[in-house]
């Protein structure tokens, strides 16, 4: 599987899991679905991070993108290298 598509798969999660938070947020606000979104938005975050510090490529400017919260990933991944490097 290729950097850029590792990126764009945690970036989706990252991302749907943020929309679904505020979601409940601005309707129900159900406990528990804060309880279980809030942790694995979190782990997404953190894939996230990793995932593009490792695939960076000797650029900076795909791990900087993954910093920013939400759309990160997505960022990311359009700046990663389609192929990893050697």
């Amino acid at each position: 599987m290729s950097p850029r598509r590792i990126l764009q798969i945690v970036g989706t999660v990252e991302l749907a899991t943020l929309v679904l938070m505020l979601l409940n947020l601005a309707t129900v606000h159900a406990r528990e679905v804060s309880q279980i979104l809030g942790p694995v938005h979190g782990l997404a975050y953190t894939a996230t991070v990793i995932a593009a510090v490792l695939v960076h490529g000797g650029s900076r400017r795909v791990w900087l993108r993954a910093l920013i919260p939400g759309i990160g990933g997505l960022l990311a991944s359009r700046a990663a290298p389609d192929r990893p490097e050697a």
